[in-house]
């Protein structure tokens, strides 16, 4: 039995839920809470960056990040369901989740501040140098985006960014881009793993 460490709430955790549930390896894990601010939890001796997700297989050995882990859920179905063998299509599909999954550090990186330093050391400039990431990322994704039909790394981080962002409300971005709020519902459509993935009350 393999062991997935991250959270509910964590959009990079959401990444190996959706790709498991969708590639039926569910009943191969077992997932358990992870704690990235306890200074002495399983997560921090796991995966030494203290970052949420990592899994450790069945030899013990711990892997690492959202993007290693669904490259070896796609390995353990025959390869080829998640990240293509073309060169150009698995070029495009991993270039989806970096864009995605860079919109999701600097999405946290806003709670993080909002949360974890006090209103009067918040600083604007540096808030608004990662909306502004963010912004970018979204008008580009709007401009290009993936088939919604086909569940691949980089759909699947798409879709879990524009649900961190939905949650979270670091930028509007149904307002700013409404070629994106047709492409999420495809995609739920296409993957329903997406929706059973949701945090309680996101």
């Amino acid at each position: 039995m393999m062991i997935l460490r991250t959270t509910d709430t964590s959009p990079f955790g959401r990444k190996p839920r959706i790709a498991a549930l969708h590639l039926g390896l569910m009943d191969q894990i077992k997932t358990e809470t992870a704690d990235a601010l306890e200074p002495d939890s399983a997560l921090r001796r796991e995966n030494p960056l203290g970052k949420i997700p990592v899994l450790t297989l069945q030899d013990g050995r711990r892997i690492y990040d959202s993007r290693v882990i669904l490259e070896h859920f796609d390995h353990l179905v025959g390869g080829g369901r998640l990240i293509p063998s073309d060169w150009d299509a698995r070029l495009a599909v991993l270039t989806a989740q970096a864009l995605a999954d860079g919109v999701m550090d600097a999405a946290v990186l806003i709670v993080y501040e909002g949360r974890h330093r006090p209103a009067q050391l918040h600083h604007q400039p540096w808030l608004d140098y990662q909306r502004g990431k963010i912004e970018r990322a979204l008008a580009q994704l709007a401009l290009t985006p993936p088939d919604p039909q086909q569940v691949n790394v980089g759909t699947i981080a798409s879709a879990c960014m524009l649900g961190y962002l939905d949650w979270r409300k670091q930028v509007d971005w149904r307002a700013t881009t409404p070629a994106l709020v047709d492409w999420l519902s495809a995609f739920r459509a296409a993957c329903p793993a997406f929706d059973a993935t949701a945090a309680s009350g996101a």
